[in-house]
């Protein structure tokens, strides 16, 4: 999820620890208030890499600081220091609110379409449901009911009780509305070998990328309605010089590393070569925005690249610094 409905998940769950006796003086209270939303928190520090650059971020995003390791770590560190400042709290109570407050940060990505290598260390894969947007305006808008409610004098702990019950009902229901939408999307391609689906900002609203063994199939689903907007001859990336000089780019491997179904484009230019794969994952208005290009030279030098969203033409050139030709 974003940023901000985990600040407010952080919140809630602060809200809920008021059901537990064990804080129910004001600095107990206080104690687990801080702890829960640092815990909240503290699975992303990892987007601090996207200072470094684009190919370390999405490489690392998600990753081990969502591992089983790190579930485990990150309430005994979180827990200790707190109760290095609040020693009358009772610990175990503490860590297991903590803990909790990090399990679902880790749990609530699973259901987006971007996903989390959760099972790290056993496995690398990236569990990614595609039930829930990344922002999801219906959960971030009960949170804040719940804090209004909440800040004019409602019990918290049943307040956030009653609505986290509303959104377990909530992901059912998401689930069953994108079964629907695989459902037709079968009948329509019964040969797909591999069906993804994405949800958007709009309730009714999901993206679509589909192979079967000869072509890829971009669409969306409006209102149970599906319909495919793109499609594309599968064709196997060849095993050229070009090709395999530009896979040694780092922002190129990071997005290789990321994507489960793309298309290629290889272009000889006068001075240049260009490489460019394209994640059908996240069409937008005719344009497919999350890219990896590599520019390399005549000798395959890699002379310049780039991964990540891009919304224009322009704007990539630019970013990759060189002006076509």
């Amino acid at each position: 999820m974003d940023t901000g409905t985990h600040v407010v998940m952080g919140l809630a769950l602060g809200g809920l620890a008021t059901l537990d006796p064990a804080f129910s003086e004001s600095s107990a209270a206080t104690c687990v208030l801080i702890s829960v939303m640092v815990g909240s928190q503290a699975p992303d520090i990892d987007t601090i890499l996207k200072l470094k650059n684009n190919a370390v971020y999405i490489r690392n995003h998600r990753g081990i600081t969502h591992s089983i390791p790190a579930v485990l770590l990150w309430p005994v560190l979180i827990s200790g220091l707190m109760h290095q400042f609040f020693p009358e709290v009772n610990f175990l109570h503490l860590w297991l609110w903590t803990f909790l407050a990090v399990f679902l940060h880790v749990f609530v990505d699973i259901f987006n379409a971007y996903g989390t290598q959760a099972l790290r260390p056993f496995s690398a894969k990236w569990l990614a449901l595609g039930v829930i947007n990344t922002f999801d305006p219906f959960i971030f808008g009960m949170h804040i009911v719940g804090l209004i409610l909440w800040a004019i004098g409602a019990d918290p702990g049943y307040t956030f009780l009653a609505i986290y019950a509303v959104l377990v009902a909530y992901y059912i229901f998401r689930f069953m509305e994108r079964r629907v939408v695989y459902r037709r999307v079968l009948i329509m391609i019964p040969d797909a070998t591999e069906i993804i689906i994405s949800p958007t900002l709009k309730f009714h609203q999901w993206k679509i990328a589909v192979m079967n063994k000869h072509q890829f199939f971009v669409g969306r689903s409006l209102n149970r309605k599906v319909e495919i907007l793109d499609q594309f001859n599968r064709v196997e990336v060849p095993q050229t010089p070009v090709i395999e000089a530009a896979k040694k780019d780092s922002n190129l491997a990071a997005f290789l590393s990321f994507s489960p179904v793309y298309r290629w484009e290889a272009d000889e230019f006068d001075d240049y070569y260009e490489v460019r794969f394209i994640d059908l994952r996240y069409r937008s208005k005719d344009y497919y925005p999350f890219v990896a290009v590599v520019q390399l030279d005549r000798d395959l030098n890699i002379k310049t690249s780039y991964t990540g969203w891009i919304f224009s033409e322009k704007k990539l050139r630019k970013k990759l610094e060189i002006i076509p030709n």
